[in-house]
């Protein structure tokens, strides 16, 4: 279960930001999820809810995770398409010269004090 070590480090850096930033209690995290990632939302969700309550600055905090579509590109056509739809095959010209251009973040996008 990898989803306790992102909450870990999660927990880490909002102390760290916590501190230079003089908050005593951070009341909700929004968290940007990629859909690629591999990482299942409820765990998530459930490591958080352990985790951030054996903390003063996070206890009760809520995290709010934000589905990030994955993206790819063809490299052949530069068309871009839905990556769990369709995979690394272009539907547009059938190669698979593709990117994944979004879907694999897993970033902190705001964070709100009490």
């Amino acid at each position: 279960m990898h989803e306790l070590g992102i909450v870990f480090h999660m927990i880490d850096t909002l102390e760290e930001v916590g501190a230079e930033n003089d908050l005593t209690s951070i009341a909700r995290v929004t968290l940007d999820l990629g859909e690629v990632t591999g990482v299942l939302p409820d765990y998530l969700l459930d490591c958080w809810r352990w985790a951030a309550d054996r903390t003063e600055l996070l206890r009760g905090a809520e995290l709010d995770v934000q589905k990030i579509e994955a993206v790819t590109v063809c490299n052949a056509c530069g068309r871009t398409y839905p990556t769990i739809e369709h995979g690394k095959t272009c539907p547009h010209c059938g190669s698979p010269d593709t990117e994944l251009l979004r879907g694999l973040e897993i970033e902190i996008r705001e964070i709100a004090g009490v």
